[in-house]
């Protein structure tokens, strides 16, 4: 019985080595950050994205935040790029500027109604949310607020796109662009709905604002300008 006793042992001990050996290994692998909460987790996934929401969003209600910014600027529909070409065949061109950039006022006008709405859809966020955005692909907080506040803003952003073409002059810009394409020889008459266009596209925009902070906090370490950033993104790295 002894002599089956001790080569078990020897056995026992090996493997308790050996598996020592891979956990230390494992742990290596993983910095040194203390033990992360589910708690701290959502937390730094609402601070990134609060972070994203105050410096790019902010930026698009600016003057010129589209209508300057070629990752957003809104172009026109392709039922429109042959008026607009037409337009500039007959030597009406600054009308036609004049049209895309009143486009573009009124997303910047909008987009002032989103930061109440995400703001809300980040304190809603749960642990499993942050937790499964946190392992995502570099866009996963992006997507999450695109699931969660698109009805919302659409509803608030049309409204005001509306609005913002009369209070602009947009509005009568438009007719007259339209007018005047209408009424030349060997066109087809077009009535497009630019409110809802233009909402689409301010959408569009603002998501992918959002999209280019994410990846900047998910891949440069330099973007993570907290603690809990720091300690909640290490986490992904590995």
């Amino acid at each position: 019985m002894k002599r089956l006793i001790i080569p078990v042992i020897a056995i026992m001990a090996s493997i308790s080595f050996s598996g020592c050996a891979e956990l230390q290994q494992i742990a290596e692998q993983y910095p040194q950050t203390g033990i992360i909460s589910n708690a701290d987790i959502a937390a730094g996934l609402k601070e990134a994205l609060d972070k994203g929401i105050d410096k790019q969003v902010t930026k698009l209600t600016a003057t010129d935040g589209f209508y300057k910014n070629s990752l957003v600027k809104i172009l026109l529909p392709e039922e429109l790029q042959k008026v607009d070409k037409a337009l500039r065949q007959v030597g009406l061109g600054s009308l036609a500027d004049e049209g895309l950039k009143m486009m573009n006022r009124a997303a910047e006008d909008a987009v002032k109604e989103a930061t109440p709405i995400f703001v809300t859809a980040v304190k809603d966020m749960t642990f499993n949310d942050a937790r499964n955005i946190l392992m995502g692909n570099d866009r996963s907080a992006t997507t999450y607020l695109q699931n969660t506040t698109t009805t919302q803003l659409y509803a608030k952003f049309n409204p005001v796109i509306k609005s913002s073409f009369s209070k602009v002059g947009a509005d009568k810009v438009w007719s007259n662009i339209i007018t005047k394409y209408n009424a030349l020889p060997l066109t087809q008459d077009v009535n497009p709905d630019l409110t809802d266009y233009v909402t689409n596209k301010a959408l569009d925009g603002v998501f992918t604002m959002i999209a280019v902070e994410e990846k900047e906090i998910r891949n440069n370490i330099n973007e993570r300008t907290s603690v809990l950033l720091k300690k909640v993104f290490a986490l992904q790295d590995n």
